[in-house]
């Protein structure tokens, strides 16, 4: 077969030959080319330098035939060429986990033939009973069937940047609707509650929490944090890194969630004083090793040893603080039944930490902008998004004290 083939008027099929398959059969890869904005003389000439050109592509493997492409395939080359360079470690394993439903599903469809159809029957099996692995029954929920939309419309954005296909199918679908709930945290009296009850905890664990309920940061910001951050003398930090845990990784240090991120938070006297004497507190522990301890490491929470700390170490403390705490109340006999939920703490995971500083700082009359840029969240939209139920709280609250203030006045008016 000609390598170099006049298909019609000013169009030419070009073939490349690649070895042959399992079975024996001979391989070839195809491209058409339209060259009838060359002249008919110097046509065969450029069609030969396509060729070359094309060949080269096929035996270094970058050519990729886009109308026979498999979605499959093309996931493939995404992670390769895209999600393993450009993604952080916990984030690239948490979409190769949502891949290993979508690629079953849809991986055999041709790329260009994927149909929105296809992605709505495959959002509804989702949602059919026995498609958990964790052996609980019902299907998925529509969170996580729209992160699974959502992973598949950046792939396929991709696709169409790429120049794979021409438009996006799954922009065609309505994404699926999540119920919007109220973010889990303690309210003013458990907060202040849990601040008491930590009088008597471990001094590393006790400055952990009072900095996030304080400062509202994220678990990994709070972990990557380091002496080197902190301005006693004006009462700042500087959170610009993270610690991150990956299984197969282990625990590193990487960039903030985004640009945002990295910001400048004022706290107050009382963290301040507990932060300095946490640092005396530490300052005792690396006399004690002396040469054991790990002197090249900053960090203000650490290890036994001054190594960075698991950042799973500090949520699974809270966890164990808050159910050890509840079943003490519980089998205090002293305390009568009907009175022991008083002293309950509300099962929430430590990430309800920054939730409580978020939503404290609305309900006390914080605006949304101070408050969305001490959480060093990318656009306000988010801020008031996650908090919606607090804002609509802190306008009744508004409303309230205009109608209190005007009716003040118009009734000293009428006594008057």
């Amino acid at each position: 077969m000609a390598a170099i083939q006049k298909r019609g008027k000013n169009s030419y099929r070009l073939t490349v030959s690649c070895g042959y398959d399992k079975q024996g059969k001979k391989i070839r890869k195809y491209k058409t080319i339209d060259l009838s904005h060359i002249k008919p003389n110097k046509q065969l000439e450029e069609a030969q330098k396509q060729f070359v050109l094309f060949e080269n592509e096929v035996k270094k493997g970058l050519y990729l035939d886009t109308g026979k492409i498999t979605f499959e395939e093309f996931i493939d080359k995404w992670l390769k060429d895209y999600a393993e360079a450009e993604l952080a470690p916990k984030t690239l394993l948490r979409y190769k986990k949502l891949l290993d439903r979508i690629i079953p599903a849809l991986g055999h469809i041709k790329l260009n033939k994927l149909q929105p159809t296809h992605l709505v029957e495959f959002y509804n099996n989702l949602r059919e009973n026995g498609i958990r692995t964790d052996g609980k029954s019902g299907g998925l929920s529509e969170r996580t069937i729209l992160h699974h939309h959502r992973l598949i419309s950046s792939i396929l954005t991709c696709a169409v940047q790429w120049q794979f296909i021409l438009n996006n199918p799954a922009s065609r679908v309505k994404a699926p609707k999540v119920e919007k709930k109220e973010a889990r945290h303690f309210d003013i009296e458990q907060t202040e509650y849990i601040l008491q009850l930590l009088e008597n905890a471990p001094i590393k664990y006790k400055t952990a929490i009072y900095l996030d309920i304080y400062g509202g940061m994220r678990l990994g910001e709070l972990a990557g944090l380091k002496w080197s951050n902190v301005d006693f003398d004006n009462m700042l930090i500087k959170i610009n890194h993270s610690l991150q845990h990956v299984t197969g990784y282990g625990t590193f240090e990487k960039s903030t969630k985004n640009e945002t991120s990295n910001r400048i938070i004022s706290l107050p006297k009382t963290v301040m004083s507990l932060l300095k004497e946490y640092k005396l507190w530490q300052n005792g522990e690396k006399s004690k090793l002396g040469n054991l301890w790990c002197s090249e490491y900053d960090y203000i929470f650490t290890t036994r040893e001054g190594k960075p700390i698991y950042p799973g170490s500090i949520s699974s403390w809270f966890h164990k603080f808050i159910k050890k705490h509840n079943e003490t109340i519980m089998k205090d006999s002293s305390i009568s039944h009907d009175d022991k939920e008083k002293y309950l703490l509300d099962n929430v995971n430590f990430h309800g930490l920054r939730h409580t500083s978020a939503t404290i700082l609305i309900n006390q009359g914080i605006d949304v902008t101070t408050v969305s840029k001490r959480l060093g969240h990318a656009r306000t939209s988010t801020t008031t998004d996650i908090y919606s139920h607090s804002l609509q709280k802190a306008d009744r609250s508004a409303a309230d004290k205009l109608e209190g203030l005007f009716n003040s006045k118009n009734t000293t008016k009428k006594e008057g």
